[in-house]
C-alpha cells in the first residue's frame, strides 16, 4: 500500500500540489511543505477517531457515500477556475470533525514551520481535506474495506513510518 507521502510525490500528488497552490495563491514549495506536514496529521487524527466503533462507522459511512474517490477522477476540473465553495465548506467540516478544538493550534504550528500564516494553512487544508478523503475512499473501495479493523489498517498502512511520530507534535 502506498503511503500518503508517496502519493504526494506521485503524478497525482504533483497535480494536487499545483492545484492547491494555484487555488490558494501560495508558493508550490510552501504548499508542498504544508501538505507534507498536514496530511499525516489528519490521517493520525482520523486513525484515532476510527479506533472507536462509532468513529470507524462514521468514517466508513463518509468513505462509502460522499468520499468515494471520485474527486480524484477530475482534478484538473476541480482546480480549473478555482475550487468551488462547496469543496472548501466540505473541507472545513472535515477539519472541524477530525481535529476539533486542536484545529487552530495545528494550523499555527504548521504555519510556523512552513513560514505561512495560519489562515493560509487553513485554506490549504480546507482544499486538501476532501482530496485526502477521496484518496482514502478510493483505497477503501479498491481493498473492499468494511470493518473498523480494516479502516484502522488502511490509515496505519498509509501513514507507515512516513513521519515517525511527527504527528504527535501537532495533536
Amino acid at each position: 500500500m502506498e503511503g500518503i507521502l508517496d502519493v504526494l510525490n506521485s503524478d497525482i500528488g504533483k497535480s494536487i500540489i499545483n492545484g492547491v497552490s494555484g487555488t490558494t495563491g501560495t508558493d508550490q514549495s510552501k504548499t508542498n511543505s504544508v501538505l507534507t506536514m498536514a496530511l499525516p496529521v489528519l490521517m493520525k487524527a482520523m486513525e484515532r477517531n476510527a479506533s472507536t466503533p462509532d468513529g470507524a462507522q462514521g468514517l466508513m459511512g463518509a468513505l462509502n457515500s460522499k468520499h468515494d474517490g471520485s474527486i480524484l477522477d477530475n482534478l484538473s476540473g476541480l482546480f480549473d477556475g478555482g475550487v468551488d465553495n462547496a469543496v472548501k465548506t466540505d473541507g472545513s467540516k472535515i477539519l472541524n470533525h477530525v481535529l476539533g478544538s486542536k484545529q487552530q493550534g495545528v494550523q499555527q504550528v504548521i504555519g510556523q514551520k512552513a513560514g505561512l500564516d495560519a489562515g493560509t494553512v487553513s485554506s490549504i487544508m480546507e482544499v486538501a481535506a476532501p482530496i485526502l478523503m477521496g484518496i482514502l475512499g478510493k483505497q477503501a473501495r479498491q481493498n473492499n474495506l468494511s470493518s473498523q479493523n480494516d479502516i484502522g489498517n488502511l490509515l496505519g498502512g498509509m501513514l507507515g513510518g512516513s513521519s515517525a511520530g511527527q504527528e504527535q507534535n501537532f495533536l
